[in-house]
């Protein structure tokens, strides 16, 4: 009798052992579970929807890497039972545990944020005074950090897409061209090296897919988006911007002048449509302005402005065809020719018929 005892006590004990090895484990689990899911401490922004939850935004969470696991941060909100999750934008971060990110979407840690759109054409002076007007800083500033040699570098180093060609001395702002034309929303205090980051980023996730194209390309990335950015200006209001492309590429390997004014109002700095250009300023050579004798068969040394991706696309994939000049009516429908005759011809039949495109 007493042997059935002392073995069944030792079972008990062993159960118990057991089952608190068990509940050790599970505990361990558990607060694993809910610890920041790596170190890095890079703020991220996340949009919370109208009327959304703590329990209803657990997807997104995990989605955005922000959790271990949807069950275990479940569990955590069923038992603490959290409040305050409001709609707006909050910056929070991969390191945070489940309670520092809970505390944070509770309201405590919001952070005002300003909105900066960037419209497809705008070149860095539009770029420079959009960013003195919504921040703390100068056109001055902005100009500096473009003009920072050792940040260029670090650029360089940080993205695919940025050579050494966006460092030569005859460029006016470094970064043309490479700034995506989007809205953006960013922290209020933001540096400016932050916020063309920013804009570098959408850049990158926008020409990634082009990239295997680009690298077989007889052209850099540089030039596609030099010649993008003159078909932003030339050819915005026209229909068939891979064929306005092709007249460009077409005048290249023909050695012509691309003969684009858009050019020689950028050489200037001067904004298309303030004034007439002169011609002097026509004539003049410039490594902007291909209405120069001396640029024939060549681009610009930089993009003139921020090309949108319709224009990024048609430099990377022009049309292939045989015409040197295009001209669009009002109404988008572009029309190509061959020959300044042909050319001169259409324009004169657009003007008579009442389809001159005036700005």
């Amino acid at each position: 009798m007493k042997k059935r005892k002392i073995r069944k006590g030792r079972v008990l004990v062993a159960l118990f052992i057991l089952l608190f090895l068990l509940a050790s484990l599970s505990y361990g689990v558990y607060h694993f579970a809910l610890s920041g899911v790596t170190n890095d401490k890079t703020d991220i922004s996340l949009e919370i929807p109208a009327n959304a939850t703590f329990s209803s935004i657990a997807t997104t969470l995990k989605k955005n890497s922000l959790i271990r696991s949807t069950f275990a941060y479940k569990i955590y909100v069923k038992i603490h039972k959290p409040t305050g999750l409001k709609e707006g934008t909050y910056y929070v971060n991969k390191a945070m545990s489940v309670s520092t990110l809970i505390k944070t979407l509770s309201g405590n840690s919001i952070t005002t944020d300003l909105t900066l759109t960037l419209k497809e054409g705008k070149n860095m002076r539009a770029v420079a005074a959009l960013i003195a007007k919504n921040t703390n800083y100068t056109e001055e500033d902005f100009y500096n950090v473009l003009n920072n040699q050792t940040y260029l570098d670090q650029l360089i180093s940080k993205y695919w897409f940025l050579t050494d060609e966006i460092k030569n001395k005859e460029i006016y702002y470094s970064l043309e061209g490479y700034l995506f034309p989007d809205t953006y929303r960013i922290r209020k205090d933001a540096s400016i090296e932050e916020i063309l980051e920013t804009m570098l980023d959408e850049f990158g996730k926008k020409i990634e897919p082009y990239r295997t194209e680009i690298e077989k390309s007889n052209y850099t990335l540089h030039e596609m988006l030099t010649l993008a950015s003159i078909i932003e200006m030339e050819a915005a209001n026209s229909d068939d911007r891979a064929g306005v492309a092709g007249v460009f590429y077409n005048r290249l390997k023909s050695k012509w002048a691309l003969g684009s004014d858009v050019t020689t109002y950028y050489a200037i700095k001067v904004d298309v449509h303030e004034r007439d250009l002169y011609q002097s300023e026509l004539d003049d050579y410039n490594a902007y302005n291909t209405r120069n004798a001396k640029m024939t068969g060549k681009l610009p040394v930089s993009p003139i402005c921020n090309p949108g991706l319709e224009s990024i696309k048609a430099a990377i994939e022009p049309k292939e065809h045989d015409y040197y000049y295009f001209v669009a009516d009002k109404n988008k429908k572009t029309y190509f020719s061959k020959t300044s005759a042909q050319h001169t011809s259409t324009v004169q039949r657009l003007k008579d018929e009442g389809l001159w495109f005036t700005y």
